[in-house]
């Protein structure tokens, strides 16, 4: 069936610009086929709920094995010492710093996907953000294994924190590998954050959703009691939007100041500018892969086609051929810099790297895989066709990893004095402490499929077609077909084939049994805590709320299980004072950053670098930015606790009988007791002369 339909053709009329569609050419949704509000909550929450597949026990049981595996490795280099690696002279960084660089690359992906994208309002990235945001945590969790471990004596690790120590001795502010350590954690801070801020909704679901007492006291804490208030909505999108906002500058921040680990040092093939733009285009680029690399396979396991659909795909795969041929050409530009140069030094290592050297096999290992085998995205085929692009983005992970070889063990093994050169050869604990870290990752991966929702449905809730109050949703009749009543593209036939969209809810579920008209609560007071009406969508909840405050009602509250544009304003809110909050904290953390580099560096231990004065602040910049967006991302944490009033584990609308649907896909009006207006008897007739349904006065 979907063969047919994609290979179904229009008739266009050729002009002097080409052929064109039919007008209008209909909008392909962005969830494929039938769904509703409580259909996307099933299809995902019972990826959580039910038993898993019969494969995921033993792919657990290996990946587990595998990060044991990197433990006893990591024991074994502790108790013994870094002599058990195969680093050496000169070759002092190999696979211990590759897997740090290549797993920093790997968790860039997320954040592009969740912050970059949400500012650019593209709409698609709401089936995937989840899942890449969990890569990124993970991704950044496995290479801060290494600044620990690759020092040997991971107990002193406590030196690279900011802390007084008996020998007074202050780190050193203006080093390149201390900007690293604070742009790491705070990217890898502000990325949980974020994670878990967009996790708030989709944990309040799972809480009413859940049948046992143990889930619903776990995801009844996690989810500090939300229950899709408006009131909560309101500084809900404003603390997204702060993070998007402050992760952004971040996620570009991160491997820019992961690549200055190099750039500021004098080894050729290291000390050049353009490593900025390129290590951050090759994070975007290496992170897309792993995230299509994850989550292919799971989208076919769990049978999510019509969520994450090929357009998804088909979208990242063009992110990746794009930064695969920026990488490219940063490869070019390498070599051509090297020969322009006249530095002998220079063109020596690039010559050594691509031509002449013992690691050339690894450097056109890393060509292929990274610049001349993407470009076959160029063909749509490619690009939406699942088992295939799974393949070329494998290839893209081991030429990701190979780059990264290439660039620190390559241009270490020649060095300046050809007295001074020499090999790397790595050991067994080199291999296995990097299968541990791909097993700790895995299971890691697996374990969120496990536990926690994998796509995040209050917002794909927002984007179905029967989420939009301003459009029809089409009929199944003519559904994504154009006026000549064919199919305009092969992307709309494919669509198609799904199925028409779930047209919108006009009738309140029923009850099994009819809802009081006032519903006591355990260890009430007696007295009404306010009356509550269900509706139908957020269509008619937006006319009653309007309604409702026409009427002079004006402590209203809508309860819903996605953000409604338009409900702040109907329930008489107004803007969210969160923003305050965000700058308060920028402002705290930028004060801080600046009196303890400068009391440290140049008072308490004044510090000579590079011959540079005392109190020269431009080798203080990473810092000051690192800290300003991680206090910002902890002030708006904490601000939207605060202004929402969560953590609030008991409510007295959770003793009505539907109000547990606020989550799903139920659309709630109430209005509280306190209401200068409210009396029970007219205020629930006025609910129902509105609409509402299951109308009941509810006890405080």
């Amino acid at each position: 069936m979907v063969r047919e339909m994609t290979t179904a053709t229009h008739e266009t009329h050729d002009t002097p610009h080409g052929p064109t569609f039919p007008d209008p050419l209909p909008r392909i949704p962005l969830v494929w086929g039938p769904a509703d509000y409580d259909s996307v909550s099933r299809q995902v929450s019972e990826i959580t709920e039910k038993p898993q597949p019969y494969w995921w026990w033993p792919t657990l049981l290996l990946t587990s094995a595998l990060t044991c595996g990197g433990v006893l490795a990591a024991t074994y280099l502790i108790s013994t010492g870094v002599g058990v690696w195969g680093s050496n002279v000169p070759v002092a960084w190999a696979f211990d710093i590759t897997n740090f660089v290549f797993w920093i690359g790997i968790g860039h992906a997320g954040t592009l996907i969740s912050a970059i994208l949400f500012l650019f309002r593209q709409k698609w990235r709401t089936s995937i953000n989840r899942f890449s945001e969990a890569m990124t945590i993970f991704a950044v969790m496995c290479a801060f294994i290494y600044p620990g471990i690759h020092v040997g004596r991971f107990w002193y690790v406590w030196f690279s924190i900011p802390l007084p120590n008996a020998n007074h001795i202050w780190q050193n502010f203006r080093s390149p590998l201390l900007w690293d350590f604070f742009a790491i954690s705070t990217y890898f801070t502000i990325s949980l954050i974020f994670w878990y801020i967009g996790l708030i909704p989709d944990l309040g679901t799972l809480r009413d959703r859940a049948k046992s007492r143990a889930r619903q006291m776990v995801f009844g804490v996690l989810a500090l009691g939300w229950r899709g208030s408006t009131r909560h909505w309101r500084h809900y999108e404003v603390a997204y939007l702060m993070l998007a906002g402050l992760s952004t500058p971040l996620v570009l921040s991160v491997h820019s100041v992961v690549s200055f680990d190099f750039a500021t040092s004098l080894i050729p093939g290291w000390h050049t500018t353009i490593f900025p733009p390129y290590f951050v285009a090759g994070a975007i680029f290496g992170g897309f892969a792993m995230v299509l690399q994850v989550m292919i396979p799971a989208r076919a396991v769990y049978k999510l086609e019509n969520m994450v659909t090929v357009k998804h795909i088909d979208v990242m795969c063009k992110f990746i051929m794009a930064t695969g041929t920026i990488v490219g050409y940063a490869y070019c530009m390498e070599l051509f810099i090297a020969w322009f140069s006249g530095s002998p030094y220079e063109w020596q290592t690039f010559k050594n790297r691509a031509f002449d050297g013992d690691y050339t096999w690894a450097y056109w290992v890393m060509m292929t895989c990274n610049l001349f085998i993407p470009q076959v995205f160029w063909v749509r085929w490619c690009r939406q066709t699942p088992w295939f692009v799974l393949l070329v983005v494998t290839f893209v992970n081991v030429g990701m990893w190979y780059e990264r070889f290439v660039i620190i063990v390559q241009s270490l093994h020649h060095d300046f004095l050809p007295g001074s050169w020499g090999q790397f050869h790595p050991t067994w604990v080199d291999w296995l402490q990097m299968i541990g870290d791909f097993g700790l990752f895995f299971t890691l991966v697996l374990l969120f499929l496990r536990a926690l929702p994998m796509v995040a449905m209050a917002e794909v809730k927002g984007v179905l077609p029967m989420a939009n109050p301003h459009g029809a949703v089409p009929a199944a009749g003519a559904y994504l077909k154009g006026t000549d009543g064919t199919y305009p593209t092969a992307d709309h036939a494919m669509a198609a084939a799904f199925g028409p969209p779930s047209q919108p809810v006009t009738e309140v579920k029923p009850h099994p049994e009819p809802v009081p008209a006032f519903v006591p609560t355990p260890g009430g007071t007696g007295a009404p805590w306010g009356a509550v009406a269900e509706f139908a969508n957020g269509t008619q909840l937006l006319a009653a709320a309007k309604a409702a405050l026409a009427a002079g009602y004006t402590h209203l509250d809508a309860w819903t299980p996605f953000y409604v544009h338009g409900m702040k304003e109907a329930i008489g809110r107004t803007r969210s004072r969160l923003p305050v909050f965000t700058l308060a904290g920028a402002l705290t953390g930028l004060t801080a950053a600046v009196v303890l580099q400068f009391y440290l560096m140049a008072y308490y231990y004044p510090t000579v670098v590079g011959g540079k004065e005392y109190r020269s602040w431009e080798a203080f910049v990473p810092v000051f930015f690192e800290m300003t967006i991680l206090f910002a991302g902890f002030f708006t944490l904490f601000s939207l606790i605060g202004l929402c009033g969560l953590p609030k584990f008991f409510h007295p609308l959770d003793s009505h009988p539907t109000f547990g649907r606020s989550t799903q896909g139920g659309f709630f009006l109430t209005v509280e007791a306190k209401d200068a207006k409210f009396a029970p008897d007219q205020t629930r007739a006025f609910l129902e002369s509105l609409g509402g349904k299951h109308v009941a006065v509810v006890e405080a």
